[in-house]
């Protein structure tokens, strides 16, 4: 045998393996630019994708055809201020103790979430991501709570849970701030953070920098009479060119045609936001996220009729279907198939493992996450990591394990129980027929409860509804 031949082949494979194993570490070591775009009251029922034959989102069904488009899920807590507090702890109200929407105060001068608390921008700037966030925040304005003191690097935005879309106004006060700063600009407000949006990624971009943009659009949130000057009747606002996209006129006064339109603005902004991210050359190495807070607002003071959770029952802040069960799209290419529906229970507490994984970040051992790697069941290739589910807000509870649902409007109501295969709309409770299965899901939530209470946050004192003096 010819050892000086044998041992060159040795030595070139190995070589060969190296450099294949330095090629596969480099890859994995460019962590992926993160953009998550949380749009705001959009139901179930009010995107093309999902079923709405009425409305124009082109882009938005387009992006949902490119990734997975899920069918089964939720949010932790049906109400602005909640979900976004468990979207970007990972961890459900009760454990991080953001446990209510806030009032106008409270959103101006409070704590809002504890300090304690760590949120998804903190964590990535350790794996070296420029941070910005764009759009509502609504989770406490206090010092040391505003967003470029929680992990952004940049912010501009409001503090409250709505405003005005033209002049950027909540209860009376302009609402719009560039970091800590009062910002005036004239601008439609969907169109204002997808520009400033899309800066963002050009600039990191030039620099090599990764990105993590946190995109909160305050649309599609109706705009309730505190925020129109006196006189004016509020309205779904958009300006005129979309109205017109559908052969209507500018000043069409139907409800339902101006919801339209404001959903045809928001789809235009995030094409947009998604064309910077190819005109860039980013695609193949973004992990894009588009997911609504919660259902949509079905009151009759704030559009009733316009908005939609169909086919399921009622919207926000009950804790039916149309409450809790929201539009959520991801594109990761190489990653999520394209294509895929996962029909397996996914929630937004599971964004923030998934931004972890993505940028190459272990789970944090200091506390606990109520979310998961949504990854496999993403790609259809496992099940729910949930053996059951909890959405809650001050008492009011939903649970769903498998097939069977346990709903509980409020602490002195009774249990429901549903069959979300046979009966997804919820019409006609099961709880005296199915009592064994009431009884289990019942047992769920029980253990459900003590386990929350485990590394949980105190929730800060909330503040009385005149609190002018902490402004500061």
């Amino acid at each position: 045998m010819n050892f000086k031949k044998l041992f060159t082949h040795l030595c070139v494979a190995l070589l060969g393996w190296l450099v294949g194993q330095d090629t596969g570490w480099a890859a994995e070591a460019a962590p992926p630019n993160i953009v998550l775009m949380y749009i705001d009251n959009v139901g179930y029922g009010d995107l093309g994708c999902y079923g709405n034959i009425g409305v124009q989102t082109p882009r938005i069904d387009r992006f949902a055809a490119e990734g997975a488009r899920c069918t089964d899920f939720y949010i932790a807590s049906s109400t602005c201020t909640v979900s976004r507090g468990a979207l970007l702890t990972g961890r459900h109200a009760l454990r991080n103790g953001l446990l209510k929407q806030l009032s106008p105060t409270e959103n101006w001068y409070a704590v809002g979430l504890p300090h304690r608390e760590r949120i998804l921008p903190q964590y990535l700037k350790e794996a070296g991501y420029a941070t910005a966030c764009f759009g509502k925040w609504n989770i406490g304005f206090a010092p040391g709570s505003r967003p470029t003191e929680r992990g952004f690097d940049e912010f501009i935005g409001f503090r409250s849970g709505n405003i005005n879309y033209y002049t950027h106004t909540y209860h009376g006060e302009h609402d719009l701030f560039k970091g800590i700063e009062p910002y005036h600009v004239a601008a439609y407000s969907t169109e204002l953070f997808a520009d400033v949006s899309c800066d963002f990624m050009r600039r990191q971009a030039d620099a090599g920098q990764p990105f993590f943009l946190y995109l909160p659009f305050n649309a599609a949130h109706y705009v309730s009479s505190i925020n129109m000057a006196e006189g004016e009747q509020p309205e779904w606002q958009v300006p005129a060119k979309y109205l017109e996209r559908y052969g209507w006129s500018g000043d069409e006064p139907n409800e339902k045609r101006r919801y339209f339109a404001v959903l045809t603005a928001l789809d235009d902004a995030i094409g947009r936001v998604l064309d910077t991210v190819d005109e860039l050359q980013l695609r193949e190495n973004t992990l894009v996220m588009l997911i609504s807070d919660n259902g949509p607002v079905l009151r009759p003071t704030h559009g009733y009729n316009a908005a939609s959770g169909f086919p399921f029952r009622d919207g926000i802040p009950s804790m039916y279907e149309g409450g809790i069960r929201v539009p959520a799209m991801f594109r990761w290419p190489g990653k999520i198939k394209p294509g895929v529906e996962p029909q397996e229970l996914l929630s937004n507490l599971d964004v923030l493992p998934l931004c972890l994984r993505a940028a190459g970040l272990p789970l944090p051992k200091d506390r606990i996450l109520d979310g998961h790697d949504p990854l496999p069941a993403l790609n259809n290739e496992a099940k729910s990591p949930y053996p059951y589910f909890v959405s809650e807000l001050t008492g009011a509870v939903a649970l769903r394990a498998g097939r069977f649902k346990i709903v509980r409007p409020s602490t002195t109501a009774p249990w429901e129980l549903y069959d979300l295969v046979t009966n997804p709309i919820e019409s006609k409770t099961l709880a005296a027929s199915k009592p064994s299965d009431l009884k289990r899901l019942v047992a769920f939530y029980t253990e459900w409860q003590a386990d929350v209470k485990r590394d949980a946050s105190q929730p800060v004192p909330y503040l009385p509804a005149d609190a002018s003096g902490t402004r500061k």
